[in-house]
């Protein structure tokens, strides 16, 4: 494996300004590993061609941001001009956008290099990464001995398989439950998602425009301190993004904590929480009071309805977004028969296009949003929403800097393993992540350890809103002391 590839962005940032590599050299790095790697299923576009244009464009400019020449890999769900934008999808087959996202654009203009489009579940919807039209995204890690393949977590799994498996010094993901932060956990690498509106979310396809928010997958805390500032900012074009100053997120990471109260929340400790995870929550409960903060006990007490919430909200805001999929105006159209109206135009599309679980949700959110169900369901969930966002709140108001939670139910499972089970057995993957979105809070994974079949577990902390900066420093103060530093055995 090329050396150059398994850099950090703040070692690739530093060693570019000091002249002792060139983007080019970085690039084709990570593209040969990518090359190398068509086993993990995480780079579903690759755009050779456009990342040295990139990268030699960067070794001409002296004067870009802290991402110039850093070769990146960018979710599907992301519109990127002139280079396929599936959102994993057959309903948008051969979709090419004419303009390229928010938050490419960011990216591109600070010197980042694109090396291709990466895996994800179908419009973001899923936990494992087996709902895309590409085939399954790969954990490059392995359970002992044992050849299974294992999930990368979803919905952006194709991003930390890439990240994890050194093949971009960073990834784009978006999180809707925990998109970013279950599968950051699952790899072993680290994930943020900002506070709604910190980042645009134009140009980015939709799945629950209320709850979705992009964020950078990367190998430690400093990368995505250094990632987020360039994808944040307030956007025009995205009437829910905030007009509010980007502050210097890695000036922030002095890792001194001392004197901050860290909250941990008991409705979190469930039934049958794996013993590894509850002892890892305490350890770093440990880690973080050894650091100097203050430590205290605190409740969530609407905690239980989040997930029911969410999984009415999500698939009502889905069903409602998914209905531009039609078959008029882009991407995939049904071939018809003669006497074919308009009417089963839109139904052969919808069925050949959208893959099982989108029909699934889309149809849920439907139900919710009907006439007769609109006030037990949606209503409902609206209101259960408001009290998940007091309950923070109130916490925050009593002085809580940042809360501690497991990030995961488990480790990574084996693909194909839920194939047969009941689909909320899935959606229980986001259990300690959703809170976050229902409240537009930001939300940290990072990796803390291994279980006993060597597989990375994660810790989530969560922050108070606009503030990721000081949610930031404490990760980095965890991570400090978590010393994290397995990588997979390479096996692809």
């Amino acid at each position: 494996m090329s050396e150059l590839s398994k850099l950090k962005i703040s070692e690739a940032r530093d060693a570019l300004k000091k002249g002792e590599v060139t983007s080019v050299e970085l690039t084709q790095a990570c593209l040969s590993e990518i090359e190398k790697a068509d086993a993990l299923g995480a780079f579903v576009h690759k755009t050779p061609e456009l990342a040295l244009d990139m990268a030699k464009a960067a070794d001409a400019n002296k004067a870009g941001g802290d991402l110039n020449g850093i070769p990146l890999g960018i979710k599907d769900l992301f519109c990127t001009k002139g280079v396929a934008s599936q959102a994993a999808s057959g309903i948008l087959e051969g979709f090419k956008p004419e303009y390229e996202s928010t938050v490419t654009t960011q990216l591109f203009a600070d010197g980042a290099v694109m090396l291709g489009k990466l895996n994800m579940d179908e419009f973001a919807m899923g936990s494992s990464n087996e709902t895309s039209v590409y085939g399954n995204a790969v954990n490059p890690w392995k359970r002992g001995n044992d050849d299974a393949q294992l999930t990368p977590g979803g919905s952006s799994g194709g991003s930390a398989s890439a990240v994890a498996a050194d093949l971009c010094l960073g990834a784009t993901g978006t999180d809707t439950g925990g998109s970013i932060r279950q599968p950051a956990a699952f790899t072993g690498i680290t994930g943020i998602k900002p506070t709604y509106g910190r980042v645009s979310r134009w140009g980015v396809v939709a799945f629950a425009s209320s709850l979705d928010q992009a964020g950078p997958m990367t190998k430690d805390v400093r990368d995505s301190a250094i990632m987020l500032k360039a994808m944040s900012g307030h956007d025009p074009k995205d009437s829910t993004s905030a007009d509010l100053a980007v502050p210097d997120f890695e000036a922030a990471l002095t890792g001194d904590i001392r004197g901050k109260t860290i909250g941990i929340p008991k409705e979190y400790r469930m039934d049958g929480m794996p013993e590894e995870i509850s002892k890892l929550w305490d350890d770093g409960t440990t880690m973080l009071k050894d650091a100097g903060a203050v430590i205290k006990d605190i409740s969530l007490p609407h905690t239980q309805y989040a997930l029911p919430a969410y999984y009415v909200i999500a698939p009502a805001e889905a069903s409602s977004n998914l209905a531009r999929y039609d078959g008029v105006r882009f991407g995939h159209r049904a071939k018809l028969e003669a006497g074919d109206g308009i009417t089963e135009m839109y139904e052969k599309t919808r069925a050949e296009g959208f893959g099982n679980e989108v029909k699934r949700r889309v149809m849920i959110g439907t139900y919710v949003l009907s006439a007769g169900f609109y006030d037990a369901y949606y209503n409902r969930a609206r209101k259960v929403r408001a009290l998940i966002k007091r309950d923070f709140e109130n916490v925050f108001a009593d002085g809580v800097d940042a809360i501690l939670t497991p990030a995961t139910p488990s480790s990574a499972f084996e693909l194909g393993a839920m194939k047969d089970a009941d689909p909320v057995q899935m959606y229980l993957n986001d259990v300690f992540t959703v809170t976050t979105n229902l409240a537009g809070l930001p939300g940290i994974a990072v990796p803390a350890g291994l279980d006993k079949n060597g597989l990375p577990l994660g810790l989530q902390l969560i922050g108070r809103p606009w503030e990721e900066g000081d949610l930031l420093n404490t990760a980095y103060a965890l991570e400090q002391s978590l010393q994290f530093v397995a990588k997979p055995n390479r096996w692809w």
